[in-house]
């Protein structure tokens, strides 16, 4: 007879996992020029496949690296600051601005951290990131 065993809610919880993305998923994207109005001579939207759509606020897990942004912001990278988007040496698609859930923690530089939180993309406003993380927690790396 097989023993049937009795868990918590809190016990429970812990075996529900987020929906994780990972950064190969996040880059398969690509990327359409389109005038607007404070860029006449055309700037690149992304076009989000399904895949990602599908995920799109929803409660999702994510790693990577924490790159600030200001005194106050941070964001979430594929890759270290000195090798991320605002030096150049890779595109939009591999970071992600994050709100933290109840204010924003004392993080480092490239600390590693895996975030949990609601996914939301981003194709319209070009001046904002592509990808973002809401009501993030980490959940790996504090």
């Amino acid at each position: 007879m097989p023993r049937t065993e009795i868990f918590s809610k809190s016990e429970v919880k812990s075996f529900v996992v987020s929906d994780t993305l990972n950064w190969k998923l996040l880059g398969a994207i690509k990327f359409v020029k389109k005038q607007n109005k404070d860029y006449p001579d055309g700037v690149m939207y992304p076009i989000i496949n399904s895949t990602l759509k599908g995920k799109n606020k929803k409660r999702i897990a994510m790693s990577g690296f924490i790159v600030p942004i200001d005194n106050t912001t941070y964001a979430l990278s594929k890759n270290v600051f000195a090798a991320c988007f605002f030096c150049g040496q890779a595109g939009p698609e591999t970071i992600m601005g994050i709100k933290f859930r109840g204010g924003t923690p004392k993080l480092k530089t490239d600390q590693y951290v895996t975030l949990e939180g609601n996914f939301r993309i981003n194709e319209n406003d070009v001046e904002d990131w592509i990808y973002h993380i809401e009501d993030a927690v980490i959940v790996k790396g504090k």
